[in-house]
């Protein structure tokens, strides 16, 4: 038998094992910190256990008062308890918005005296009023010249009205190009041109880039003397960002206008240079779509000349949206309190208002409140389960978890640890209870497909936290092609189509099993805008594969080059994903479906443009929570 003697010896205390398995690591210290840490929980005994415990065949007698304790290890075959395996912590900031913020949202009593039932009915019977209003301006007042009629359809979707006259402007669309015919483009402005071809791109209307050729030179380059027409060029600029592959004069027009826009700052009248530096901050077809109406009412407010009737429908409209939002939300809060996976994991990002913010982005609309809350539950678990592979589980413990999502039987929860158990048994029933809605509703079976997406998902998970664990940094080809999956976005819109699409069909099923391109490009964007904001704290917390690294990595260049590299890659995504939105496309899927994905893009841009508003979320991503969720616009309501 060998015998060791140590003394004197200090024993650990359990604040000691505490500070030590808390201490900020990078991917070089971890190895050291783990050693440290089992070497740390072989001698740290609680005083009551040196005290009054002995170890079998070994009867420990306690030690004089005033001497140091002595510990004798033999080593022999009996086998001891396993050592308790240290774990990382990514140290992410609690939620801010708690669950009694949440239901302490003001109350639309407060607003108005009377019952909710009759102020919601004021308002309904006052925007059906301006609603009829808007609509007989667009028939007889504004579409006598094109133009005219092109600028209040531009109002009318800034301000986040386009939901209420989907047909109406769709109407009128078809009157303009029948109007117009061929002549389009010819004898006319630069921003008439430019509007028109936006507003029909927007639209899902095939319009040609020729359109912009008679405002070339003889060598296809942009006349200068368009310089002097800053209004023109604003629009040509926001136009531009509808372009396809291909379309080089679109694509030339875009650098020719980032140059020169920047250049007049301080130039502009007051008004015009505010919509030009909101471009130029992100240009109009890239924003969050309910985010954008709420600045659009303020900037409207000042216009001179702003239409009346379509700024109190705009006011009235958009809080009584919020009304409905505030409604989905306080349900996802109430939800996930019951859920209680914010009280039992730690670990994990407690995020439930930025995921149902983020269901705003992809699906504001009050018909899609059930969507909004379906997803909101997806992303909630994506948003777990992410820090369950990213910073907590060990590798054979995720394997274990994976397995139990691609098998999706509940007889493997017995194999997992506890907080897994949790996290698979609270995934399980959602899930189930998601497909069971939709085979009532609608008499599909969509559980294979939902339990597939989550499969897939933690798949790529795994693969990620391999490369972690082996310290792999893969090639940025293989990197991207796990990474757009791992993203999340292939997830969410599967569960997003099931969620709002009222008619299934097979040929859509079909593009959902074989990642269609309208699933590949918005979550392209997603990951790339995702590793742009958030590359630099995963590195620090020992991940070792992100697209900027992986393409340093590879190809040696600085990390500047590789950021912009990863930019150029997400503008080429968006000139794949506009070309789906066409009307003549071979999408199978609806044009709600169609938005929410692209929406799906632009809600990453808005979220990872100054940082990680997900998973840090700062001031900036605060405000706008508050503007467009909790504080309503002031207004007085007229009869």
């Amino acid at each position: 038998m060998a015998m060791i003697s140590i003394s004197p010896l200090v024993f650990p205390t359990s604040q000691d094992l505490d500070t030590f398995r808390n201490f900020p690591i990078s991917r070089k210290t971890n190895h050291c910190r783990a050693t440290a840490m089992a070497v740390l929980h072989l001698f740290y005994f609680p005083k009551q256990c040196f005290l009054t415990h002995n170890l079998p065949g070994h009867p420990m007698k306690k030690p004089p008062r005033g001497t140091s304790p002595q510990i004798r290890c033999s080593a022999t075959e009996q086998s001891f308890s396993p050592i308790t395996e240290s774990r990382r912590s990514a140290h992410y900031q609690p939620a801010f918005w708690s669950y009694d913020f949440v239901e302490s949202l003001k109350k639309r009593e407060e607003i108005c005296d009377g019952s909710v039932k009759e102020l919601e009915k004021m308002y309904e019977d006052r925007a059906r009023k301006l609603e009829d209003e808007v609509k007989w301006m667009m028939i007889h007042e504004k579409s006598a010249e094109p133009l005219t009629l092109l600028e209040f359809i531009d109002d009318i979707q800034r301000l986040g009205l386009g939901h209420r006259f989907e047909n109406d402007i769709k109407r009128s669309l078809d009157k303009i190009l029948l109007l117009e015919g061929s002549n389009a483009g010819k004898d006319e402005s630069l921003h008439h041109t430019a509007l028109r071809f936006r507003i029909l791109r927007q639209h899902g209307y095939k319009v040609s880039q020729e359109v912009f050729e008679g405002f070339t030179d003889q060598n296809g380059h942009f006349k200068a003397c368009l310089c002097k027409d800053v209004k023109g060029m604003l629009s040509l600029y926001e136009a531009s960002y509808l372009a396809s592959e291909g379309e080089t004069l679109l694509h030339e027009a875009m650098a020719f206008l980032k140059m020169h826009l920047k250049d007049l700052e301080g130039t502009m009248d007051k008004s015009l240079e505010e919509l030009v530096n909101h471009a130029m901050e992100l240009p109009l077809h890239r924003r969050m779509p309910r985010l954008e109406a709420r600045w659009f009412i303020e900037s409207y407010k000042r216009r001179e000349g702003a239409d009346d009737v379509l700024l109190e429908l705009a006011m009235l409209d958009f809080n009584m949206v919020q009304w409905t939002l505030q409604d989905d939300l306080q349900d996802m809060s109430r939800w996930w309190k019951d859920m209680g996976l914010a009280s039992k994991l730690h670990f994990a990002r407690d995020r439930l208002m930025e995921c149902f913010f983020w269901t705003v982005g992809m699906a504001f609309e009050p018909e899609f409140s059930n969507c909004r809350k379906g997803l909101t539950k997806v992303t909630s678990f994506i948003t777990t389960i992410d820090d369950v592979y990213d910073v907590y589980g060990s590798v054979d413990e995720l394997e274990l978890f994976t397995d139990a999502v691609a098998r999706w039987d509940i007889n493997m929860v017995n194999n997992l640890p506890g907080y897994m158990k949790l996290c698979f048994l609270a995934l399980y029933n959602t899930v189930n209870e998601m497909a069971y809605d939709t085979l009532k509703e609608q008499g599909h079976n969509i559980l294979p497909y939902l339990t597939k997406a989550w499969a897939d998902l933690c798949k790529v998970f795994l693969v990620e936290a391999k490369w972690c664990h082996k310290e792999y940094t893969p090639t940025f080809e293989e990197y991207l092609e796990n990474g757009w999956r791992s993203v999340s976005g292939v997830a969410i819109l599967i569960h997003a189509y099931f969620l709002m699409s009222k008619n299934i069909t097979k040929e859509a099923l079909e593009c959902l099993e074989n990642d269609h391109e309208l699933l590949r490009w918005p979550s392209t964007i997603f990951r790339l805008c995702n590793d742009l904001a958030t590359s630099k704290a995963e590195l620090e917390r020992g991940e070792s594969a992100n697209s900027i690294s992986c393409y340093m990595h590879q190809t040696g260049v600085s990390e500047e080059d590789a950021r912009e590299h990863m930019k150029n890659l997400i503008d080429e995504s968006w000139k794949k994903m506009n070309k789906i939105r066409e009307m003549d496309s071979d999408s199978p899927f609806e044009k709600p479906f169609v938005e929410t994905a692209i929406n799906l893009a632009r809600i990453a841009q808005c979220t990872y443009q100054y940082g990680d508003s997900h998973g840090a979320p700062d001031a900036r991503s605060k405000k706008r929570v508050r503007s467009l969720i909790i504080e309503s616009i002031p207004m007085t309501l007229k009869k």
